[in-house]
């Protein structure tokens, strides 16, 4: 039973970390009977190491498994991790640039083996780190989105939607990285507000001398792939340029004047440039009117050929020149400032260029629809609701998925191309021969799948799909996802929609959304702001029982989680107080020769009477009252996903009733008996409930504490975290034990507060009063011993109303007088009479503010409120003052 003086979780928490894994105590059977309860984790980017709002989400997800595990549920956490193509494929290239070696110089397999290489070396970062943080996960269902059985399902699904028209190849336009070197979704574009120009252009119309059009553009570089110019048909300020065309400045290009509703008469002049190959609103009006598309920017962002003298320039620069040139030729009308939506790469944050393209596209309505049923009829639930309305009004709107990505490292899209007839042919084996024509050897097609495909099938890819598996059978739906905000879109949706397609089922119940990881002032943490808090130092720091707390007293649903130093040092010192209180416990054990205990039916434990008395002790009564209600509070928070409910709840009980005040209730018996007294089992089994009751939130230090608590208990489980969870019971509630131990703790209290008031010394015993005409007397002469040692108060008991005095408190069951010693009634009467003079002078101040119509004119009303207020206090310390002396 021996316990280390100081709290030290770096010294434990290791070790538990490793044992539970070795242990195997978090896998999950597939055979077990019962409830289940499953739930797989958003899959961190192999690339990637643990950041705070990893720990926040791990944390949320940890408590509510192992919350299920303990209600006795078959209970899945499946861990894994992500490829994450474009963020591994970037690093992998960074690493081969410092060995002065390009992808290309590599080849496209031997850069595969190289970056399956850096997974084997680095990509077990986060697994480590999960461990070592205590995630309760299987980890002997870890999955790999590319993993051999997931690549499967990956192709499976692919030529399922294919052949049911549902994945189809064209030309399109899309957004373009020119630094990743690929297309990427509208989801993968991040738009930042930005200051801009409106470049206003005029275009002389042809057969027209000095008739002109002006145009107004952002972007100035891509008229000079310019195919038309719209009108609106209804604006009848330019009837007379029906079937008319333009001159293209700087290009000397003969181009039509369409009629569009392209064309806004209310914005600007009411004509607009369409320039098909580079914006996606003129893509569609250039398939409208059958128009070229002429690219003047490639995929790297450099002027083509087709831009004539600008060619080679990068497109910023070219916009220079291109203005520069409409300046000295008097075409450039005029330069205004406008804000522009600036859409970047979420990735590496270059500005996407928009290009038409050949790519692999997911027509999404007909799934999208019925992923949006299944959230209208209940089958899915978002917690907090209000991000329902998101998930619709994305839904809704949503916009054919563009799934191929140019890169190496990823799903290789399973589609062939014959060498001889051009025919695709999209298979789940490698073709050997064209089936249309009998070409032989066709060539895969060089894109990869976007990584957020395979992702969308991560719930029952995972579990075995397409094998019909007992894991499938057992743990698909997933009973809940616990996942940030913005991946909504980008995974939730997607896993909803080919789900419900692929298993004809929703693939979770309920979708908990939590917020941001914030520091003290609110602010979003960022490196460029360097407010970011790294999880794995400040564990090492305070412990990861003490983060974990930190994390769930902010993490109210709805709202984003403030983290400050304070707040981790807090839930340190609340660690350490049970620390401390188990130390006391166990070494009283240990003098008094007791051995290590716990009941043998958890559930099923009441208090013992005492073996001398007879009677159970009105204190272990009044814990076991608490701890019921505390099983209930927690029990319903963690349900409802209220986990800073949880958090606040198992605080209060611990430190405020347990140590506060049952402790030290304990250690009065405790000294009366020279040790642990006849009911000893009692204090061991609420301490041990409490354990247990706070075990998801904490569990590093529970699991150590409980282990030498029930070291040599008979038929225990081995694990707090496979022990029972305690619940609320209706007949373990005692009103009458809650009630008396509340008055002591009132009379206690209200002692204390008076000493502090009078500036008494804390330590000096004194002597007071108790008036009541009901039963609080009895119940407090009851507990002399005890207010006389926590209060420093040697009390009378009277039968009848109290008189006024200095030191005195009221409630409506007594009044409480503590008497002033004769030494100090002088200083505390020349104290209060110099607070009272003080007091007498602000009342004057305030009332000369008030009395001032100057003054209140001019004062905003915030500030004559504030007065207004301070005022009334002043006279109530008055009055109270005046009382007293």
């Amino acid at each position: 039973m021996q316990i280390e003086k100081v709290y030290e979780p770096q010294r434990f928490e290791p070790h538990w970390a490793q044992w539970w894994i070795d242990s195997g105590i978090f896998r999950a059977s597939s055979k077990a009977a019962g409830r289940v309860f499953s739930l797989v984790i958003p899959p961190p980017n192999v690339t990637g190491s643990l950041h705070i709002g990893h720990m926040l989400e791990h944390t949320e997800i940890d408590v509510t498994i192992r919350w299920h595990r303990m209600l006795g549920d078959n209970t899945l956490w499946l861990p894994g991790t992500d490829h994450a193509g474009i963020a591994t494929q970037m690093v992998v290239e960074r690493k081969l640039a410092e060995e002065g070696i390009k992808r290309r110089d590599l080849g496209r397999e031997e850069f595969e083996k190289r970056v399956w290489e850096w997974k084997a070396q680095y990509g077990d970062t986060i697994k480590r780190q999960m461990i070592r943080l205590g995630a309760s996960c299987d980890w002997s269902r870890e999955r790999f989105t590319l993993d051999p059985g997931l690549s499967r399902a990956v192709r499976e699904v692919f030529v399922r939607l294919y052949e049911k028209g549902l994945i189809y190849r064209g030309e399109y336009m899309v957004n373009w990285c020119p630094r990743c070197h690929t297309a990427i979704s509208d989801l993968e574009v991040a738009h930042t507000d930005v200051p801009g120009h409106l470049w206003h252009i005029r275009y002389p119309v042809n057969g027209m001398p000095g008739r002109f059009v002006t145009v107004a553009t952002t972007r100035p570089e891509t008229m000079l792939g310019d195919t038309a110019v719209a009108i609106n048909p209804k604006d009848e300020r330019y009837l007379d340029l029906h079937s008319r065309t333009v001159q293209l400045p700087l290009m000397d290009r003969e181009i039509p004047l369409i009629l569009d509703d392209l064309a806004d008469p209310k914005f600007g002049t009411g004509v607009v440039k369409v320039t098909p190959a580079h914006d996606p609103n003129d893509f569609e009006a250039g398939r409208r009117h059958n128009l070229p598309k002429i690219q003047v920017i490639d995929e790297r962002g450099v002027m083509t050929a087709a831009a004539g003298a600008y060619a080679g320039l990068d497109r910023f620069e070219a916009r220079k020149r291109v203005v520069a040139d409409l300046q000295s030729r008097g075409d450039l009308v005029k330069i205004e400032d406008y804000p522009l939506s600036l859409g970047k790469c979420d990735r590496c944050k270059t500005v996407v260029e928009p290009l038409v393209s050949t790519q692999w596209f997911v027509k999404t309505k007909p799934l999208a629809e019925k992923a949006i049923e299944a959230v209208e009829s209940g089958r899915i639930e978002f917690i907090p609701s209000n991000w329902t309305k998101t998930y619709y009004e994305w839904m809704y709107n949503i916009r054919d998925w563009c799934i191929s990505r140019q890169l190496w490292w990823g799903h290789r899209i399973p589609a062939w191309h014959c060498r001889e007839c051009h025919e695709i042919i999209v298979a789940r084996e490698t073709p050997a021969r064209c089936p249309n024509c009998g070409g032989e050897d066709p060539v895969q097609d060089t894109d990869v799948l976007d990584t957020w495909f395979s992702s969308g099938l991560w719930p029952f890819s995972t579990l075995g799909w397409p094998d019909q598996t007992e894991d499938l059978a057992t743990f698909y739906p997933t009973s809940l996802l616990i996942t940030g905000f913005d991946i909504l879109f980008f995974w939730v949706a997607r896993m909803a929609m080919l789900g419900i397609e692929f298993m004809g089922d929703v693939p979770f119940r309920q979708v908990y959304i939590h917020g941001l990881v914030r520091d003290a002032e609110r602010q979003k943490m960022s490196k460029t702001k360097g407010n970011v808090v790294d999880p794995l130092v400040v564990t090492e720091k305070y412990g990861t029982d003490a983060v974990r707390m930190a994390l769930l007293q902010g993490a109210a649903p709805g709202t984003d989680i403030v983290l400050t130093e304070e707040r981790m040092e807090s839930s340190r010192a609340f660690a350490n107080k049970i620390w401390n209180a188990s130390r006391f416990l166990f070494l009283n054990m240990e003098r008094s020769a007791v051995e290590p205990w716990v009941p043998e039916r958890l559930e099923e434990f009441r208090p013992q009477p005492d073996t001398v008395t007879l009677e159970v002790p009105i204190e272990d009564r009044w814990i076991f009252s608490r701890l019921n209600s505390c099983a209930e509070q927690v029990n319903r928070a963690i349900e409802s996903y209220r986990y800073h409910e949880a958090a606040q709840v198992l605080w209060q009980f611990f430190w405020h009733e347990f140590c506060d005040w049952y402790v030290e209730l304990k250690k009065l018996k405790f000294q009366e008996n020279s040790g642990l007294t006849p009911g000893w089992r009692n204090i061991l089994a609420a301490f041990e409930s409490a354990l247990r009751l706070l075990h998801p939130a904490m569990p590093f230090l529970t699991e150590e504490l409980w282990q030498r608590l029930a070291a040599h208990a008979e038929g225990r489980p081995a694990s707090i975290a496979i022990a029972s969870y305690p619940q609320y019971r209706q007949d373990s509630t005692d009103h009458l034990a809650e009630r008396e131990i509340g008055l002591l703790q009132e009379i206690v209290t209200m002692a204390r507060t008076l000493r502090t008031e009078a500036k008494l010394d804390p330590k000096q015993q004194l002597e007071g009063t108790l008036y009541s005409r009901n039963d609080a007397l009895e119940m407090a002469r009851r507990h002399a011993t005890a207010i006389q040692k926590l209060a420093g108060v040697t009390l009378e008991f009277k039968a009848e109303g109290a008189p006024k005095a200095a030191a005195m408190r009221s409630t409506a069951q007594f009044d409480l007088v503590l008497q002033v010693p004769k030494t100090q009634e002088d200083a505390q009467r020349k104290r209060m009479a110099k607070e009272r003079e003080q007091l007498v002078k602000n009342i004057a101040n305030s009332e000369r503010q008030l009395g001032d119509e100057t003054f209140l004119g001019r004062a905003p009303d915030r500030v004559v409120e504030s007065i207004r207020k301070k005022l009334e206090e002043y006279k109530a310390q008055l009055r109270k003052i005046d009382d007293a002396l």
